[in-house]
Protein backbone atom coordinates (compact mmCIF):
# COMPACT_ATOMS: atom_id res chain seq x y z
CA UNK A 1 0.00 0.00 0.00
CA UNK A 2 2.90 2.36 0.72
CA UNK A 3 4.16 1.90 -2.82
CA UNK A 4 0.69 2.72 -4.17
CA UNK A 5 0.52 5.85 -2.06
CA UNK A 6 3.94 7.04 -3.24
CA UNK A 7 3.12 6.27 -6.86
CA UNK A 8 -0.12 8.22 -6.65
CA UNK A 9 1.57 11.16 -4.93
CA UNK A 10 4.19 11.39 -7.68
CA UNK A 11 1.75 11.11 -10.58
CA UNK A 12 -0.78 13.59 -9.23
CA UNK A 13 1.88 16.06 -8.08
CA UNK A 14 3.48 16.14 -11.53
CA UNK A 15 0.07 16.40 -13.20
CA UNK A 16 -0.85 19.39 -11.05
CA UNK A 17 2.35 21.37 -11.71
CA UNK A 18 1.35 24.21 -14.01
CA UNK A 19 -2.31 23.16 -14.01
CA UNK A 20 -5.18 25.60 -13.51
CA UNK A 21 -5.68 24.38 -9.95
CA UNK A 22 -2.30 25.85 -8.98
CA UNK A 23 -3.27 29.20 -10.50
CA UNK A 24 -6.56 29.02 -8.63
CA UNK A 25 -4.76 28.25 -5.38
CA UNK A 26 -2.42 31.21 -5.94
CA UNK A 27 -5.37 33.48 -6.71
CA UNK A 28 -7.29 32.41 -3.61
CA UNK A 29 -4.15 32.83 -1.48
CA UNK A 30 -3.95 36.45 -2.61
CA UNK A 31 -7.47 37.04 -1.34
CA UNK A 32 -8.04 34.79 1.70
CA UNK A 33 -6.01 33.44 4.59
CA UNK A 34 -3.69 30.61 3.60
CA UNK A 35 -5.10 28.08 6.07
CA UNK A 36 -8.64 28.69 4.79
CA UNK A 37 -7.50 28.09 1.21
CA UNK A 38 -5.47 25.00 2.13
CA UNK A 39 -8.36 23.58 4.13
CA UNK A 40 -10.79 24.09 1.27
CA UNK A 41 -8.38 22.51 -1.21
CA UNK A 42 -7.73 19.52 1.04
CA UNK A 43 -11.44 18.91 1.59
CA UNK A 44 -12.27 19.25 -2.10
CA UNK A 45 -9.34 17.02 -3.09
CA UNK A 46 -10.37 14.28 -0.70
CA UNK A 47 -13.95 14.39 -1.98
CA UNK A 48 -13.04 14.49 -5.69
CA UNK A 49 -10.50 11.71 -5.47
CA UNK A 50 -12.86 9.57 -3.43
CA UNK A 51 -15.35 9.94 -6.27
CA UNK A 52 -12.69 9.19 -8.86
CA UNK A 53 -11.46 6.00 -7.21
CA UNK A 54 -15.05 4.92 -6.78
CA UNK A 55 -15.73 5.54 -10.46
CA UNK A 56 -12.58 3.74 -11.53
CA UNK A 57 -12.60 0.85 -9.09
CA UNK A 58 -16.28 0.11 -8.48
CA UNK A 59 -18.35 1.61 -11.28
CA UNK A 60 -16.10 1.91 -14.30
CA UNK A 61 -18.40 4.69 -15.55
CA UNK A 62 -17.78 8.24 -16.65
CA UNK A 63 -19.17 11.41 -15.12
CA UNK A 64 -21.05 14.03 -17.16
CA UNK A 65 -17.94 16.14 -17.57
CA UNK A 66 -19.47 18.73 -19.91
CA UNK A 67 -22.33 19.58 -17.54
CA UNK A 68 -19.91 19.81 -14.62
CA UNK A 69 -17.60 22.05 -16.65
CA UNK A 70 -20.47 24.39 -17.46
CA UNK A 71 -21.41 24.69 -13.79
CA UNK A 72 -17.76 25.32 -12.91
CA UNK A 73 -17.51 28.02 -15.59
CA UNK A 74 -20.57 29.82 -14.23
CA UNK A 75 -19.10 29.59 -10.71
CA UNK A 76 -15.77 31.10 -11.77
CA UNK A 77 -17.45 33.93 -13.67
CA UNK A 78 -19.71 34.68 -10.70
CA UNK A 79 -16.74 34.75 -8.29
CA UNK A 80 -14.82 37.03 -10.65
CA UNK A 81 -17.67 39.50 -11.05
CA UNK A 82 -18.40 39.43 -7.31
CA UNK A 83 -14.73 40.15 -6.54
CA UNK A 84 -14.58 43.08 -8.95
CA UNK A 85 -17.87 44.45 -7.64
CA UNK A 86 -16.46 44.54 -4.10
CA UNK A 87 -13.69 46.85 -5.26
CA UNK A 88 -15.72 48.96 -7.70
CA UNK A 89 -19.16 48.80 -6.13
CA UNK A 90 -19.27 52.19 -4.31
CA UNK A 91 -20.99 55.08 -5.96
CA UNK A 92 -19.29 58.14 -7.40
CA UNK A 93 -19.72 60.05 -4.14
CA UNK A 94 -17.85 57.33 -2.23
CA UNK A 95 -14.65 56.57 -4.17
CA UNK A 96 -13.21 54.42 -1.43
CA UNK A 97 -13.61 50.64 -2.00
CA UNK A 98 -15.69 48.68 0.46
CA UNK A 99 -13.96 46.22 2.71
CA UNK A 100 -14.89 42.64 1.74
CA UNK A 101 -17.00 40.85 4.31
CA UNK A 102 -15.85 37.35 5.19
CA UNK A 103 -17.69 35.19 7.70
CA UNK A 104 -17.11 31.58 6.74
CA UNK A 105 -17.90 32.20 3.08
CA UNK A 106 -14.25 31.99 1.87
CA UNK A 107 -13.98 28.32 2.83
CA UNK A 108 -17.20 27.48 0.98
CA UNK A 109 -16.07 29.47 -2.06
CA UNK A 110 -12.72 27.67 -2.23
CA UNK A 111 -14.32 24.28 -1.58
CA UNK A 112 -17.01 24.63 -4.25
CA UNK A 113 -14.64 26.13 -6.83
CA UNK A 114 -12.06 23.36 -6.50
CA UNK A 115 -14.70 20.68 -6.30
CA UNK A 116 -16.24 21.76 -9.58
CA UNK A 117 -12.91 22.46 -11.26
CA UNK A 118 -11.44 19.05 -10.49
CA UNK A 119 -14.49 16.99 -11.42
CA UNK A 120 -13.74 15.73 -14.91
CA UNK A 121 -10.18 17.08 -14.87
CA UNK A 122 -7.23 15.06 -16.13
CA UNK A 123 -6.12 14.40 -12.55
CA UNK A 124 -9.43 12.72 -11.82
CA UNK A 125 -9.07 10.45 -14.85
CA UNK A 126 -5.50 9.58 -13.83
CA UNK A 127 -6.71 8.70 -10.33
CA UNK A 128 -9.55 6.59 -11.72
CA UNK A 129 -7.12 4.75 -13.99
CA UNK A 130 -4.78 4.01 -11.07
CA UNK A 131 -7.68 2.73 -8.98
CA UNK A 132 -8.47 0.09 -11.60
CA UNK A 133 -5.07 -1.60 -11.08
CA UNK A 134 -4.04 -0.66 -7.53
CA UNK A 135 -5.53 -0.53 -4.03
CA UNK A 136 -8.17 2.21 -4.11
CA UNK A 137 -7.43 3.37 -0.55
CA UNK A 138 -3.77 3.93 -1.35
CA UNK A 139 -4.64 5.70 -4.57
CA UNK A 140 -7.09 7.93 -2.75
CA UNK A 141 -4.61 8.89 -0.04
CA UNK A 142 -1.73 9.41 -2.44
CA UNK A 143 -3.70 11.47 -4.96
CA UNK A 144 -5.09 13.71 -2.23
CA UNK A 145 -1.65 14.27 -0.72
CA UNK A 146 -0.11 14.95 -4.12
CA UNK A 147 -2.71 17.52 -5.06
CA UNK A 148 -2.57 19.31 -1.72
CA UNK A 149 1.24 19.41 -1.87
CA UNK A 150 1.23 20.88 -5.39
CA UNK A 151 -1.33 23.52 -4.49
CA UNK A 152 0.47 24.32 -1.23
CA UNK A 153 3.44 25.50 -3.32
CA UNK A 154 1.14 27.84 -5.21
CA UNK A 155 -0.30 29.12 -1.92
CA UNK A 156 3.23 29.89 -0.69
CA UNK A 157 3.91 31.86 -3.87
CA UNK A 158 0.63 33.73 -3.39
CA UNK A 159 1.59 34.65 0.18
CA UNK A 160 4.98 36.01 -0.94
CA UNK A 161 3.46 37.97 -3.80
CA UNK A 162 0.63 39.29 -1.63
CA UNK A 163 3.07 40.90 0.81
CA UNK A 164 4.31 43.26 -1.90
CA UNK A 165 0.98 44.22 -3.49
CA UNK A 166 -1.76 46.54 -2.20
CA UNK A 167 -5.07 44.94 -1.28
CA UNK A 168 -6.93 46.84 -3.99
CA UNK A 169 -4.62 45.52 -6.72
CA UNK A 170 -4.90 41.98 -5.34
CA UNK A 171 -8.69 42.12 -5.47
CA UNK A 172 -8.73 43.39 -9.05
CA UNK A 173 -6.18 40.81 -10.18
CA UNK A 174 -8.11 38.00 -8.51
CA UNK A 175 -11.35 39.04 -10.17
CA UNK A 176 -9.74 39.22 -13.62
CA UNK A 177 -8.10 35.82 -13.18
CA UNK A 178 -11.40 34.20 -12.27
CA UNK A 179 -12.99 35.75 -15.35
CA UNK A 180 -10.24 34.09 -17.38
CA UNK A 181 -10.76 30.72 -15.67
CA UNK A 182 -14.50 30.89 -16.22
CA UNK A 183 -14.18 31.87 -19.87
CA UNK A 184 -11.59 29.15 -20.55
CA UNK A 185 -13.69 26.49 -18.84
CA UNK A 186 -16.80 27.61 -20.71
CA UNK A 187 -15.02 27.53 -24.08
CA UNK A 188 -13.49 24.14 -23.35
CA UNK A 189 -16.90 22.68 -22.58
CA UNK A 190 -18.79 24.40 -25.41
CA UNK A 191 -16.16 23.93 -28.11
CA UNK A 192 -13.93 20.96 -27.24
CA UNK A 193 -12.42 20.98 -30.74
CA UNK A 194 -10.54 24.21 -30.01
CA UNK A 195 -6.90 23.89 -29.11
CA UNK A 196 -5.38 25.06 -25.87
CA UNK A 197 -3.84 28.18 -27.42
CA UNK A 198 -7.13 29.19 -29.06
CA UNK A 199 -9.04 28.69 -25.82
CA UNK A 200 -6.51 30.75 -23.86
CA UNK A 201 -6.54 33.54 -26.44
CA UNK A 202 -10.32 33.79 -26.60
CA UNK A 203 -10.67 33.46 -22.83
CA UNK A 204 -8.28 36.38 -22.35
CA UNK A 205 -10.81 38.66 -24.05
CA UNK A 206 -13.12 38.59 -21.01
CA UNK A 207 -10.61 39.95 -18.44
CA UNK A 208 -9.23 42.34 -21.07
CA UNK A 209 -12.68 43.81 -21.65
CA UNK A 210 -13.36 43.98 -17.91
CA UNK A 211 -9.99 45.63 -17.35
CA UNK A 212 -10.73 48.25 -20.01
CA UNK A 213 -14.05 49.04 -18.35
CA UNK A 214 -12.37 49.37 -14.95
CA UNK A 215 -9.65 51.65 -16.31
CA UNK A 216 -12.28 53.85 -17.92
CA UNK A 217 -14.20 54.09 -14.66
CA UNK A 218 -11.05 54.88 -12.69
CA UNK A 219 -10.13 57.61 -15.19
CA UNK A 220 -13.56 59.19 -14.75
CA UNK A 221 -13.30 59.14 -10.97
CA UNK A 222 -9.84 60.72 -10.93
CA UNK A 223 -10.53 63.38 -13.60
CA UNK A 224 -9.89 66.99 -12.40
CA UNK A 225 -13.45 68.06 -13.20
CA UNK A 226 -14.96 65.37 -10.98
CA UNK A 227 -12.48 66.02 -8.19
CA UNK A 228 -13.68 69.66 -8.07
CA UNK A 229 -17.37 68.83 -8.21
CA UNK A 230 -17.54 65.86 -5.82
CA UNK A 231 -18.12 66.99 -2.22
CA UNK A 232 -18.62 65.20 1.03
CA UNK A 233 -22.34 64.71 1.73
CA UNK A 234 -22.14 66.84 4.88
CA UNK A 235 -20.09 69.66 3.40
CA UNK A 236 -21.64 73.04 2.65
CA UNK A 237 -21.93 74.35 -0.87
CA UNK A 238 -19.11 76.92 -1.42
CA UNK A 239 -21.33 78.95 -3.76
CA UNK A 240 -24.01 79.25 -1.09
CA UNK A 241 -21.69 80.59 1.63
CA UNK A 242 -21.19 84.10 0.20
CA UNK A 243 -24.92 84.40 -0.46
CA UNK A 244 -25.71 83.42 3.09
CA UNK A 245 -23.28 85.99 4.40
CA UNK A 246 -24.76 88.68 2.16
CA UNK A 247 -28.23 88.08 3.60
CA UNK A 248 -27.09 88.76 7.12
CA UNK A 249 -27.74 92.35 8.42
CA UNK A 250 -24.56 94.36 8.96
CA UNK A 251 -23.93 95.31 12.58
CA UNK A 252 -24.54 98.99 13.36
CA UNK A 253 -21.74 101.22 14.58
CA UNK A 254 -21.65 101.88 18.29
CA UNK A 255 -22.52 105.51 17.76
CA UNK A 256 -25.86 104.58 16.13
CA UNK A 257 -26.96 101.92 18.68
Amino acid sequence: MIATVLLSVGIVFLAEVGDKSQLMALTFALRYRWWVVLGGIATASAAVHLISVGVGHFLGAALPTRAIALVAAVTFLAVGLWTLREHFGPGDEDPEPKTPKAAGAPFLVVLSAFLLAELGDRTMFATAALATDYDWVGVWLGSTIGMVAADALAIAVGILVGKHLPEHAIGIGSGLLFLFFGSATLLGAAAPALGGAAVAGLAALAPALAGAVLLTRMARRTSPARLHTVRHPGAADPAAVPAARADRPHPLPRSER
